[in-house]
């Protein structure tokens, strides 16, 4: 599956913004769909999962209660409402495909191209 975010832009705290990720083909609801981010000069981590039919979510501690993950398999879609954003929610985004709801990046084998979010004070 080929995977496209978009949806990132910058944005004062205490903002909300809602990123998207296009999949290409007819398989989309098949994956687990996750989000990732990478901050400047840091490793890549785990931001939120959704399963294939979306009744299961997993988030990372960070975000919980501020983000949340959804999906529109009709559409091939899956997207991630942001809210009371904070400067340290800045990075890159990145979308990606997998067979379970999980945090570690090698369980996702696709990826899409990432979209950046900054977050200004």
């Amino acid at each position: 599956v080929q995977l496209q975010a978009s949806g990132g832009g910058s944005v004062q705290a205490g903002g909300s913004l809602r990123l998207s990720c296009a999949a290409s083909g007819r398989t989309f609801r098949s994956y687990v769909m996750g989000w990732f981010r990478q901050a400047p000069g840091k490793e890549r981590v785990f931001v939120a999962a959704i399963s294939r039919s979306g009744g299961r979510k997993l988030y990372a501690d960070s975000v919980k209660d501020r983000f949340t993950i959804s999906r529109d398999n009709a559409k091939n879609a899956v997207y991630l409402q942001m809210n009371s954003l904070k400067p340290e929610d800045t990075a890159v985004y990145f979308c990606a495909a997998g067979e379970f709801v999980e945090v570690e990046e090698y369980e996702y084998e696709s990826w899409g191209q990432g979209t950046l979010v900054t977050v200004s004070s």
